[in-house]
C-alpha cells in the first residue's frame, strides 16, 4: 500500500512537494505521465540527496532521468532548502545520523509509492557522505526493501579539502570545540562556486539564493564534528553491498576564477577517488574531465558524459524489469 503523503504544488513550476517528519519529499508532475511521454516501461526509480548549502533544484537531472526511463524524487533533509524553519540554524546537525534518517524515511516513501522497482539513491557532497554510511547498515537487511539497490555517489565529501595542516587542524580542534561551543564556527565566507553557478553572474543555473547561499554558510563545530565522525568511519571501511557508483571531475583546484567552470573547486577529487576501496566490494570510479563539483551541473559536454556514464551504468547494474508504470 503506498504511503499516504500530501502532496501540494512545489517552488518550482510542475512540481509537487510533501512533508515528511522533519524533511520533504519533492517529485516532478511528469512521473505520472513517463510511460507516455518518454517510455513505456521504467526502469527504476531514482532519489537525490542533496549536499551542505545546497537543496533540489536541478529539474534538468529530473529531465533527464525521466528520458532514460527512470522516475524521479529528490529529498530536502531537514533544516535545509524546503524543510528549514524559522528557528533553525540551515544544515546543522550534531550528528548525520539524523539525515540518516530523513534518508530511510524518503527512501521508505519512495518504496512503498513504486514497491516493484528499483531504487537508486543519487548523493551529492555531505549527502553522498551521509547516503555511505547508511547504505552501509542495510547490508544485512536481506529481504527488507527499504535501502538502495544501487547508490550514485556524486563528489561524495570524504576529506576536509585543504592542506595537510588544514586537516589536521579540523580533525583536532572540530571534536573538542564540537562539544563544548557545537553551534560556534568560522565565520562564514562567500561562496566562490556558489556564486559562480548563478546566473546572476555569467553562470548557468538559476536557484534561490536563500536556500542555496552565494554569501556560504559557517562550518560550526557540531557540524564539522558530525562531518569528522562519518569520514572516521568510512576510512575504517564500510561493507556496502550494492552496486556503487563513485563519480568525481578528473580534477581538483582551489577557486583558481579560470578553472571554476572546468574542475571540483570544492573537494580533493584524488583524495574522494582514494575511498574507493574502502566503500564496499562493487565499486565503479568514474572520472568525468571538465566536472565541477555537483557533476550534474557541469557545462553541457561533461554534462551530458556524466548522464551518459550513469544510465549507462544503471542499465548495466540494475536488474531487469518488466514492471509497467506503478500509479504516481
Amino acid at each position: 500500500m503506498a504511503t499516504a503523503l500530501d502532496w501540494q504544488p512545489d517552488i518550482l513550476p510542475g512540481y509537487s512537494a510533501a512533508h515528511l517528519t522533519e524533511a520533504t519529499l519533492v517529485k516532478p508532475d511528469a512521473n505520472s505521465n513517463l510511460a507516455e511521454s518518454y517510455s513505456n516501461k521504467v526502469k527504476g526509480v531514482i532519489l537525490h540527496v542533496h549536499g551542505f548549502n545546497d537543496y533540489f533544484f536541478q529539474t534538468h537531472f529530473a529531465d533527464e532521468c525521466l528520458k532514460a526511463g527512470y522516475l524521479f524524487y529528490a529529498v530536502d533533509l531537514r533544516n535545509a532548502g524546503r524543510s528549514l524553519k524559522p528557528d533553525q540554524i540551515p544544515h546543522y546537525v550534531e550528528h548525520l545520523r539524523l539525515h540518516a534518517e530523513d534518508l530511510a524515511e524518503a527512501s521508505q516513501a519512495v518504496r512503498s509509492l513504486h514497491p516493484d522497482l528499483p531504487l537508486i539513491v543519487h548523493a551529492h557532497s555531505t549527502g553522498g557522505l551521509t547516503a555511505s554510511l547508511w547504505a552501509h547498515a542495510y547490508r544485512n537487511a536481506e529481504g527488507i526493501k527499504s535501502g538502495p539497490d544501487a547508490l550514485v555517489l556524486n563528489a561524495p565529501f570524504f576529506e576536509i579539502p585543504g592542506s595537510i595542516f588544514a586537516r589536521m587542524g579540523a580533525r583536532l580542534t572540530g571534536p573538542t570545540l564540537g562539544r563544548i561551543r557545537p553551534t560556534n564556527g568560522l565565520p562564514p565566507g562567500p561562496s566562490i562556486y556558489a556564486t559562480a553557478q548563478h546566473v546572476d553572474n555569467g553562470g548557468r543555473w538559476e536557484f534561490d539564493q536563500n536556500l542555496k547561499r552565494t554569501g556560504g554558510l559557517p562550518a560550526r563545530f557540531g557540524w564539522l564534528r558530525a562531518v569528522r565522525s562519518a569520514q572516521a568511519r568510512v576510512d575504517r571501511g564500510l561493507h556496502i553491498n550494492i552496486p556503487v557508483l563513485l563519480a568525481t571531475s578528473s580534477r581538483s583546484s582551489h577557486s583558481d576564477p579560470e578553472l571554476l567552470d572546468s574542475t571540483d573547486s570544492v573537494l580533493d577529487v584524488k583524495a574522494i577517488a582514494a575511498r574507493a576501496d574502502s566503500l564496499g566490494r562493487y565499486v565503479t570510479l568514474l572520472q568525468i574531465d571538465d566536472a565541477v563539483h555537483d557533476l550534474t551541473l557541469s557545462a553541457d559536454k561533461p554534462r551530458k558524459q556524466y548522464f551518459d556514464a550513469l544510465f549507462s551504468w544503471l542499465n548495466n547494474k540494475l536488474p531487469n524489469s518488466d514492471d509497467q508504470l506503478p500509479g504516481t
